[in-house]
């Protein structure tokens, strides 16, 4: 599968009905973006069931703008609708295909019981 636009319209949408999404936040003018984008776009053909959605931040600043992205690109990892994962930089091939392993390996169980205990411990404080 190739990489998806993801928009304010859409994102939502594609991550409620995804498994697992990467998504690549990124502007035409940055270099590091360029640099990354064939490396997504390799691994989202090489990995047809997850979905690869690309965020254009020029064009969708409020989306970009509501996760607090300050550097590009950033990369960030849905699993059953949970961010697992975030960073800004960009991701060489190896590291990205570890990265797909691991998030396909995760007790989400476990992960959603951790995600529930920070939730509470925040609203204590």
């Amino acid at each position: 599968m190739a990489t998806v636009e993801l928009t304010e319209q859409n994102f939502e949408g594609i991550v409620n009905e995804s498994a697992t999404v990467l998504v690549d936040f990124w502007a035409s003018w940055c270099g590091p973006c360029r640099a990354f984008a064939p490396i997504f776009e390799a691994a989202s053909e090489q990995h047809p069931e997850i979905v690869f959605g690309k965020v254009d931040t020029e064009a969708e600043f409020e989306l970009a703008g509501s996760f607090g992205i300050r550097s590009i690109p950033t990369l960030m990892v849905y699993r059953d609708q949970i961010i697992v994962f975030s960073q800004p930089g960009a991701v060489p091939a190896e590291a990205l295909e570890s990265l797909i392993t691991q998030v396909a390996e995760l007790d989400m169980d476990e992960v959603r019981r951790l995600a529930g205990q920070q939730k509470s411990e925040l609203s204590q404080s």
